[in-house]
């Protein structure tokens, strides 16, 4: 069962209100962390939050909105 996308924004959005733009850089660590230790589909994730964490810190998007990725 995979996580809804408004799911992926709420979890990126309360790491970037604990740890602030440090965030990123713990997602982009776990990305090549994941891809150096062959797990792919665990480095995809993180990849994924990474964005979504850029999103948060710069205000591109608001997690408490219906959000809705095309």
């Amino acid at each position: 069962m995979g996580l809804a996308t408004s799911d992926l924004y709420r979890l990126a959005s309360d790491l970037a209100d604990e740890h602030g733009a440090a965030a990123c850089d713990y997602a982009s660590r776990a990305v090549m962390t994941m891809e150096a230790e062959g797990n792919h589909d665990r480095a995809q994730f993180w990849f994924v939050m990474l964005v979504l964490l850029g999103d948060v810190i710069s205000h591109r998007v608001d997690p408490s909105a219906h959000i809705t990725v095309h």
